[in-house]
Order: structure tokens, then C-alpha cells, then sequence
């Protein structure tokens, strides 16, 4: 049996996933219901396991896969720069594979549990179960700190690894809109193009590193604008080549967004500014870190993507991206459309939903929102009114 399963066995931290097939925002305690049924049926492949098969069930695009080197997951045992973790995501739900793992990691996100994360075991017996992983094992990494209960939340951090992944002795940085790209990715394989503009992907050193402080003597010429990791490590065994700046750049984005709901959903009963007003700005990308340059991803992540989720009577859509000066080019959070976001406390969604107008209409102009131009907000209130069915008119 696999290490991170036997561990998890031997703390009685596994819960049957079905316990939970009546919540409608878990979308692995539907799949888990449907293959039950017999509705769904997952197939086995002798290079990914069920990977692929569960990608296209969740409706996770490949194009979605990035690829971390660092030891930073509970199977770090098996994560090394030529053998990276795969992550794919969708807007509900995150997926992380790994070379010889006996087991596929899951998270999904619930408003009120926070995240959910689930192990899928890899032996071919025709008899795939997810299993509920809870407990200490995801609080030693996965939580918010602060709170009297325990909420368990997505990580998405930066550190500079040795050329074995090892990173001992540094202190992991999380990445958001907000992070400057010069601290992005480090122990991650990041594959397009960014022109001058540095970052820390593609990187090893003798000894790991924070991302911060004094950063020379890294040498940039051999892990910048890369479009091809083949050099790097077998990129055939992959569902992908590709670790696509954008897709990076999106999962950061969502993970941030993601745990500003959980946080939200753990302290509903409190004043809902205390949550809300974070959320409002990470929704309208208060903060965020302007491109010096365009950005253009190696894969086919970004056309993917756009394509996606609703459009208005004039063809903009939230999914749109910009890649010149910023991430979208209408700068409100595709994430408002999401189960987890409905799902929000009301009191919560209200304020969040006043808040909006208050800055689409111009009627807030202060400092955290100068970014948002005349034409920006009134692009983006007429896209939301005509596409997000309970926005206020």
C-alpha cells in the first residue's frame, strides 16, 4: 500500500466519500455517487492510472497541468525535478498526480468546510473509490491560522529547491495577484514566454532558498521564456510537455480567491466586512502586480480557458484575457460565476454584491480600486448584470 495511504489508515483520518454524496457543491462526492450508480466508469491506463480518465469526468482540462519539482506535498518522496507533480484544476476542483504514487490527490472547495481533499487509490481492480482524507494529516500545511476551528485551505508557494527538490530550511512563500513576479514559482517548472521580466521557475540551487531578500548569483539565462522542458526531465510521461505561465498565473489567482471564501464561509456569523472587504478586492484584483511586458503561454491553456463560462449580448465575457499589461482584460474575477462562490453565507454574498455596484458605479473611489478605469467598470457592470443572474440591477 502506498505510504501516504497507509499513514492516513493508520491515523483513522480516512471518512467514506459517500457520507458526503448529498452536498451538491462537492463535485467528487457527485462523481463518487454516479460511479456507484453506474452512470460513470473510470478507466484505467498504464501509464497515469485513472488520471485521465477522472480529468475528463471532472471536465479538467489537461491544458490546465502545471508541474511543481519542489518537496512540498505529502509525497514529496516521489517529487524531484525529473519527476515533478503534476496539478491540473478546473474552476471547482484541483487534481495532483504523481510518478509512482499508488494514489491521485483531489481537492474541491466547499464554502463551509473549506477545502476538501480526497486520495483516489491507482490499483487496478476495477474497483476505483475516492476517500475522504481529514484530520491532522492536511492541517500541518492546509489551514487558516487564527481561528478556534479548523479550516483547511489551498497552497500555492514559492521556494528555490536543490537539484533534488529538497527544501529544507526555507520558508515557502504564497503567490497571488499580488506577488511580485520577480518572488513567482520558484520549485516550479514554468514553460511560455515573459520577455525580460524574471521569475523563479526552472531554477535549482546547491542550497534551497526563500524568495526573498538577496537573490544573486541566480542565473536567469537557462530558465527563462522556455517552451520546451524536454531538456529538463521525460515530458512523455505526461498527459502534457507544458507547465504554462498562464495556467500558473490563473491557479494562483483561484487558490487566493478560493481560501478568501472558505474564510469567509468559517466566520459567517461575525460582521460580514471583516470578510467581505478582502474578498471584494482580491474579486476585483486589488493589488495585483502589472506585467512589465506581454505574457504568452506554450500551450493551448489560455484559448481553452476563455472559451469557457458566460458571455454577454455584446461577446465579453470575464475568461477574457489581456496578457499585456495584466492578467484579464476585464478585471473581475471569473470566480464570481463559481458553486463555491453561490454558495457563500448571505450575508456575506450581500455585502460582497453591494460593495460591487458601489465600485462599478463609481461611487467608490478610493485608492484600493484607482487601477479600475471609467471604461473598465462600466464594461464590467454591464457584463455582470447581464450574465450573473442574482447580481443586484
Amino acid at each position: 500500500m502506498n505510504i501516504v495511504r497507509s499513514f492516513i489508515t493508520a491515523l483513522m483520518l480516512v471518512i467514506p466519500v459517500l457520507a458526503f454524496a448529498q452536498d451538491p457543491i462537492d463535485p467528487i462526492a457527485a462523481l463518487a455517487e454516479r460511479i456507484k450508480s453506474g452512470q460513470a466508469k473510470l478507466e484505467f491506463e498504464p501509464k497515469q492510472g485513472y488520471l485521465s480518465s477522472l480529468l475528463k469526468h471532472l471536465n479538467v482540462p489537461v491544458s490546465s497541468q502545471t508541474l511543481v519539482f519542489s518537496k512540498t506535498s505529502l509525497q514529496s518522496e516521489g517529487i524531484t525535478p525529473k519527476s515533478p507533480r503534476a496539478l491540473y484544476f478546473n474552476d471547482d476542483v484541483y487534481v495532483a498526480w504523481v510518478q509512482g504514487s499508488s494514489s491521485i490527490e483531489i481537492m474541491s472547495v466547499d464554502p463551509k468546510r473549506g477545502s476538501i481533499f480526497y486520495a483516489l487509490g491507482q490499483e487496478n481492480d476495477g474497483r476505483p473509490a475516492f476517500e475522504h482524507v481529514t484530520g491532522h494529516i492536511c492541517s500541518v500545511c492546509h489551514h487558516v491560522q487564527g481561528l478556534k476551528t479548523f479550516v483547511p485551505r489551498l497552497l500555492f508557494s514559492s521556494v528555490i529547491p536543490d537539484a533534488t527538490g529538497n527544501v529544507e530550511g526555507t520558508f515557502p512563500f504564497e503567490t497571488t495577484d499580488q506577488t511580485p513576479m520577480e518572488e513567482r514559482w520558484g520549485g516550479w517548472y514554468v514553460t511560455g514566454k515573459h520577455g525580460a521580466q524574471k521569475h523563479l521557475g526552472n531554477i535549482v540551487m546547491k542550497t534551497p532558498m526563500s524568495p526573498i531578500g538577496d537573490l544573486k548569483g541566480i542565473d536567469y539565462s537557462k530558465s527563462s521564456n522556455l517552451v520546451d522542458l524536454g531538456t529538463r526531465f521525460d515530458t512523455s510521461k505526461y498527459l502534457s510537455p507544458h507547465s504554462d505561465i498562464v495556467a500558473l498565473m490563473v491557479f494562483a489567482h483561484q487558490v487566493d480567491l478560493h481560501n478568501l471564501i472558505a474564510l469567509a464561509g468559517a466566520k459567517a456569523d461575525g460582521d460580514p466586512r471583516e470578510t467581505g472587504e478582502t474578498l471584494v478586492q482580491a474579486l476585483l484584483f486589488s493589488g495585483a502586480a502589472a506585467f512589465k511586458e506581454p505574457v504568452s503561454g506554450s500551450s493551448n491553456f489560455a484559448d481553452e480557458f476563455s472559451s469557457r463560462g458566460p458571455r454577454d449580448s455584446r461577446g465579453r465575457s470575464l475568461r477574457e484575457f489581456d496578457l499585456k499589461t495584466r492578467l484579464f482584460r476585464y478585471p473581475l474575477s471569473y470566480v464570481i460565476y463559481t458553486k463555491p462562490f453561490d454558495a457563500m453565507p448571505e450575508n456575506v454574498k450581500a455585502y460582497v454584491y453591494r460593495r460591487l455596484t458601489e465600485v462599478l458605479t463609481g461611487k467608490d473611489q478610493s485608492k484600493d480600486f484607482a487601477h479600475l478605469s471609467a471604461a473598465d467598470r462600466r464594461a464590467i457592470l454591464e457584463i455582470l448584470r447581464e450574465t450573473k443572474p442574482d447580481f443586484p440591477r
